[in-house]
């Protein structure tokens, strides 16, 4: 199931950051050992892989918390308080994800 969800993620996040996310940074997605999306924003056009390489932020979160929060149902900033997810490097790399993780 897990790596199924990561498949899917991947083709999701691969749609909504197009060719210019304006991310302008590297971006990885460390699901607990269920997978990894990397967004490379740096590179024209823009990239999405599973590859696990060094990223300027790293989120750390479970594939349950990831696609509550993708559904709405679990609010970023509430899933960090509560230590569900974990962001490593650049803060402000992750704060400009709600409009890429809005987009359909």
């Amino acid at each position: 199931m897990s790596a199924d969800a990561v498949t899917q993620i991947t083709q999701e996040m691969k749609a909504r950051v197009g060719d210019n996310s304006g991310l302008g940074a590297t971006l990885k997605f460390n699901f607990n050992g269920d997978g990894i999306v990397y967004v490379d924003g740096k590179s024209t056009p823009n990239t999405v892989s599973n590859e696990d390489k060094p990223a300027d932020c790293t989120i750390k979160v479970g594939l349950a918390d990831f696609m509550a929060m993708v559904d709405g149902k679990l609010d970023g900033t509430t899933a960090f308080m509560m230590g569900k997810l974990k962001v490593e490097g650049n803060m402000a790399v992750a704060m400009k994800l709600g409009p890429i993780l809005g987009r359909k």
